[in-house]
């Protein structure tokens, strides 16, 4: 693969201009810092942000411009609207103080609806629990996908065993991976494994909503989307883009996770989300030597939480070592073992999602599981 230099793309980038901003890009000083990665080429262009929108040619143009450059497979092109010092105008990326309806914001051309999956905190399996979600929908019958939005540590290649480049089909729109029947898409497919991404909010922002309308999915039910943890650009950026089916929060047992799973939940309300129900993760451990069963971190505490702010709960996923070992070896269990007692737990959570989702019109919905 020819070896691409920073020096070629701001080269190419000179072409690149728009009257509105009285020169090229470059020579004004728009174009972030360059990250060049196995042929992938991501940078930002800062314009004021009265004319972002009109700017979205400049974008394309950019884009192209890099992409036409010997050795570029493909560019992640943002652009980002930066506000001027004591304007009182919010920056793009945040939500606006009245929630806007959902029938204001254009769905996913072919996605009947969206259900993102997020996490309050780390470290309590929410990708884990995403990709069984998903395979559990699809167990039901349903078409659907799956996309990463966790661009800093994206993970569900390595969960379904779909690594290695997307090939580009064409020069419309990237083709999704497949893996075990579902459509996939994820920053893992665009940067080594090892290859960190040090962004600023814009760049999650542009790069979200690249791959949610940049991408080929086709016809699908439902796509899962895999948040990344807390509730930041990401989150936001979901609440903002599309409209949402709800949230479904994903929480292990103990105080502290149920109330970080709080704010996410706070969090989706104010953005005027609907909170189809929690999922208890973790909820109890039984040793597969003598039997006998362990509340590790506790048990109940999501079913109570549930009741207590008067939303669905949706099920208990015990704490397995069949669980953790499929998922790190790219088989999740709902389909290494789909008759046991784990991979039901999930069906029956993902029958309520449905049961949920059947009432809204085939509209782009994403409904955004919390842990």
């Amino acid at each position: 693969m020819t070896s691409v230099t920073r020096d070629q793309v701001l080269a190419r980038l000179r072409e690149v201009g728009h009257a509105s901003i009285g020169g090229d890009i470059v020579s004004k000083g728009l174009v972030s810092d360059i990250l060049i990665a196995d042929g992938k080429v991501f940078f930002s262009i800062s314009v004021p942000s009265d004319l972002a929108a009109s700017l979205e040619p400049m974008r394309l143009a950019a884009e192209k411009a890099v992409t036409s450059i010997d050795g570029v497979q493909s560019a992640m092109v943002a652009l980002t609207a930066e506000r001027k010092g004591g304007s009182s105008s919010p920056q793009p990326q945040r939500p606006a103080a009245q929630p806007q309806s959902t029938a204001a914001k254009p769905g996913v051309p072919g996605v009947d609806h969206i259900i993102a999956v997020a996490s309050g905190k780390g470290g309590v399996g929410k990708s884990t629990t995403a990709v069984n979600i998903a395979l559990g929908l699809q167990s039901l019958g349903l078409r659907v996908g799956v996309l990463d939005a966790d661009i800093y540590g994206p993970s569900v290649p390595r969960l379904l065993k779909a690594t290695g480049r997307l090939t580009p089909a064409g020069k419309e729109k990237l083709p999704p991976k497949q893996a075990y029947g579902l459509k996939v898409m994820s920053m893992g497919f665009l940067v080594d494994e090892e290859t960190p991404m040090i962004w600023r909010g814009p760049m999650v922002v542009s790069a979200l909503t690249q791959m949610l309308r940049e991408v080929d999915w086709g016809e699908l039910d439902v796509l899962v989307v895999d948040m990344p943890p807390g509730t930041g650009d990401a989150q936001l950026t979901m609440a903002q883009k599309v409209p949402m089916a709800g949230a479904v929060i994903v929480s292990t047992p103990q105080d502290l996770a149920l109330l970080d799973a709080r704010k996410g939940l706070n969090m989706f309300r104010k953005v005027d989300v609907p909170v189809l129900g929690l999922v208890e993760n973790m909820s109890y451990f039984v040793c597969p030597s003598c039997g006998e069963r362990s509340d590790i971190f506790g048990h109940g505490g999501a079913r109570e939480e549930a009741q207590k702010i008067g939303v669905p709960f949706l099920g208990e996923v015990p704490l397995h070592m069949d669980i953790r070992a499929s998922s790190d070896s790219g088989e999740p269990v709902v389909v290494s073992a789909p008759d046991g007692p784990h991979a039901e737990a999930y069906r029956r959570i993902a029958e309520k999602i449905r049961d949920s989702l059947a009432g809204i019109g085939e509209v782009g919905a994403p409904s955004i599981v919390f842990e």
